[in-house]
């Protein structure tokens, strides 16, 4: 069984950075591309970042281009997502998501198959 974990979120300022967690677990960690998602009030869910199987490529969404930045730790499980430069339009529930697709960019939630439960990020300004 699949499972993901996201964690890290939380209530910031403006300017501020946070950094989430997705763990994995029941899932071939290394094979898969990984990615980020949020969600905020009144619209659609939004790409945020992803990156490939061995760490070697990273995509984002030009909203966070060289204030966000994804890695991931095949050793762990895990995948992280540094936010720096926090804005009050970052607020949203951020969610991880794993795509066994290598068709990039994954920017569509469809083209994911497994998801986390979300962690909240609030930032105020």
């Amino acid at each position: 069984q699949v499972q993901l974990v996201e964690s890290g979120g939380g209530w910031v300022q403006a300017g501020d950075s946070l950094r989430l967690s997705c763990a994995a677990s029941g899932v071939t960690f290394s094979s898969y591309t990984m990615g980020w998602f949020r969600l905020a009030p009144g619209k659609e869910r939004e790409f945020v970042a992803h990156i490939s199987w061995n760490s070697a490529a990273a995509y984002y969404a030009n909203s966070v281009k060289g204030r966000f930045t994804i890695s991931r730790d095949v050793a762990t499980n895990t995948m992280y997502l540094q936010m720096n430069k926090l804005k009050p339009d970052d607020t949203a529930a951020y969610y991880c998501a794993t795509s066994a697709r290598t068709d990039w960019p994954l920017t569509t939630s469809s083209r994911y198959d497994f998801w986390g439960q979300g962690t909240q990020v609030t930032v105020s300004s």
